[in-house]
């Protein structure tokens, strides 16, 4: 199995469950790391072959900068369900995190493992 990942890829939104939180757009961070077959695109040098990392960067932050979500764990679902049902990801790891928002740590967020991870 190959892994194509992003990393830190940071989408402004709403988010939260406090009044403030639904009136302020606040930075989510992305990574994410998604099993695909490499071997085609390597062999043939084409695009047309890849798990294209822009193709996919670009849906997620219009998913996430349109959408308002309450929690982080609606939002990580709803990432990787976009991620396996438009991009054919059959296995994926997503970690989703709010910089910022606990007082005395970096960030906090979660981590969701989604479909059958390929030998």
């Amino acid at each position: 199995m190959d892994i194509v990942y992003i990393r830190d890829l940071q989408i402004q939104t709403i988010i939260g469950i406090y009044d403030w939180e639904r009136e302020v757009r606040q930075t989510v961070s992305v990574d994410l790391e998604m099993a695909a077959d490499i071997r085609r695109a390597a062999e043939t040098d084409n695009i047309e072959y890849a798990l294209n990392y822009k193709a996919v960067s670009k849906r997620i932050i219009a998913h996430v900068e349109n959408r308002s979500a309450l929690l982080v764990e609606s939002l990580a679902e709803e990432i990787a369900a976009l991620v396996r049902d438009e991009f054919n990801v059959p296995w994926l790891r997503l970690r989703l995190s709010k910089p910022g928002a606990l007082r005395g740590a970096r960030d906090v967020g979660l981590i969701i493992e989604r479909g059958e991870k390929p030998a």
